[in-house]
């Protein structure tokens, strides 16, 4: 069976406290995009010893398997069900790692939608969120898959009525990797005077001034060629440009049918444009 794991932007990203856990308490919007993985899982028989064959393409994946979210995945449900038979799992990586776009997120919590139907789990979407909470605060939105307000560490999700289909959005990936540790290390969290709900159902016009990614400052003083990116955006023609994540992606919501012209200044930055 195949999936076609896709990325996702945040549209602000506040982070209001540090938690007792170790993590923070954020707001944002996911919005997903549609620059895909491919993620195939078939069911083997053989060496049940080694119940997962895991291969892939495209992007090298740095570390070692065991940490892939595909290959968690499946021993996450083995252990409850523990009728699943050996599988192979290809994953063709087109998303970039470490980009801000949750792309291993989105892989981690497709495998689950797929040995949910290989092996017939019946699992309802609700137990699937249960899971997919288990392997990372932003698998749950790639279940639901759709314009999601988040709360808590992200894993606290409500739709909402968004559509951004009459724009074009420009990503950019610098190929400049920023570690989310580090980049939590750089922020002092705080409450905002308005909420990213709030500003979220202003005009898109009015987001560039008041809809705000925590990550930015911190990032863009690490790497001053990122604020190039976003600027080189608004004067593109964008309505609303900003880190996605931690970073290091920065995409732009532009009129449709938007074409970038060429920049001394990016002209060497890898750009996927939907």
């Amino acid at each position: 069976m195949i999936q076609f794991p896709n990325c996702k932007i945040n549209l602000g990203l506040s982070i209001l406290e540090k938690r007792t856990d170790g993590f923070h308490t954020l707001e944002t919007v996911f919005y997903p995009v549609a620059i895909n993985d491919l993620l195939e899982i078939t069911s083997i028989s053989g060496n049940q010893n080694e119940l997962v064959e895991f291969t892939c393409s495209g992007n090298p994946i740095p570390g070692d398997i065991s940490g892939n979210l595909c290959v968690k995945a499946y021993h996450l449900l083995k252990a409850d069900f523990p009728q699943l038979t050996a599988v192979k799992i290809h994953l063709h990586k087109k998303i970039p790692i470490g980009a801000g776009l949750g792309g291993g997120s989105s892989d981690g919590a497709k495998a689950l939608l797929i040995l949910n139907d290989l092996f017939k789990l019946k699992l309802t979407s609700k137990q699937l969120l249960h899971y997919a909470a288990k392997l990372g605060s932003d698998c749950p939105f790639f279940i639901i898959n759709e314009a999601c307000h988040a709360t808590g560490r992200g894993e606290i999700m409500h739709p909402i009525p968004l559509h951004l289909a009459t724009y074009t959005i420009a990503l950019i990936h610098p190929g400049i990797p920023i570690s989310t540790g580090w980049a939590f290390q750089q922020i002092t969290p705080s409450n905002k005077e308005k909420t990213i709900a709030a500003i979220i159902q202003q005009p898109i016009a009015t987001w560039k001034n008041e809809l705000i990614n925590d990550f930015e400052i911190p990032v863009f003083k690490a790497h001053p060629s990122m604020s190039l990116i976003k600027n080189y955006l608004y004067d593109q023609g964008a309505i609303y440009a900003s880190l996605s994540g931690s970073g290091s992606s920065i995409f732009g919501l532009l009129p449709k049918g938007t074409l970038l012209n060429p920049a001394p200044a990016i002209d060497k930055l890898k750009m996927d444009i939907i």
